[in-house]
């Protein structure tokens, strides 16, 4: 079974808390893939924060989009790496700031990640969100971020040995009961 952990709730919920905590405890070398993009003033306070208050001896590789062979380049069997977060890496691929989605290069990338995660030495553990506990929203392309995150998150999860949700700053944390390689 994969030594691997996607970790998913609401904002706000602890979830990159959670990934930083497990990271602190490895006794290895620790690699966060950051797969924000600076687009306005808010999200680079955000960054901001996030870097600011990433623990000295993390290093830092921002793959907002190329996030395979981010994996690939840090792959190691002492190596923990955090990526954090599948909700912003889908973003950058279905909803770019800059223009139309790249819809046959998300599906390329996507394909490679699922392939990949077997196949890694390092231990990964993947932030995502849990957007499809609310209320439907109203655009369709929303809509359709919203179940592809979904599909996303439940085919990371089938190729991780555990699943943490995160509720109010607590972990709900359990083996992934159908986790396969394919």
């Amino acid at each position: 079974m994969s030594a691997h952990e996607l970790i998913v709730g609401g904002q706000r919920s602890g979830k990159s808390r959670r990934a930083e905590k497990l990271a602190l405890a490895w006794p290895g070398r620790v690699v966060v893939i950051a797969t924000a993009l600076a687009a306005d003033a808010e999200m680079r306070e955000r960054i901001a924060h996030h870097r600011a208050s990433r623990p000295a001896g993390f290093e830092t590789l921002e793959a907002p989009l190329a996030l395979s062979a981010a994996l690939q380049q840090t792959d190691d069997a002492a190596a923990l790496v955090v990526v954090d977060c599948l909700t912003l890496w889908l973003v950058n691929w279905l909803m770019p700031v800059s223009g139309t989605p790249d819809a046959a290069g998300w599906q390329a990338e996507r394909t490679a990640l699922l392939g990949l995660l077997p196949r890694l030495q390092s231990r990964v553990v993947f932030v995502s969100n849990e957007v499809g506990w609310g209320v439907s929203p109203l655009g369709r392309e929303v809509r359709d971020y919203v179940d592809e995150l979904g599909r996303l998150n439940q085919d990371v999860a089938r190729r991780c040995g555990q699943l943490t949700l995160m509720v109010a700053g607590q972990a709900w944390t359990r083996p992934v009961e159908d986790a396969s390689d394919a």
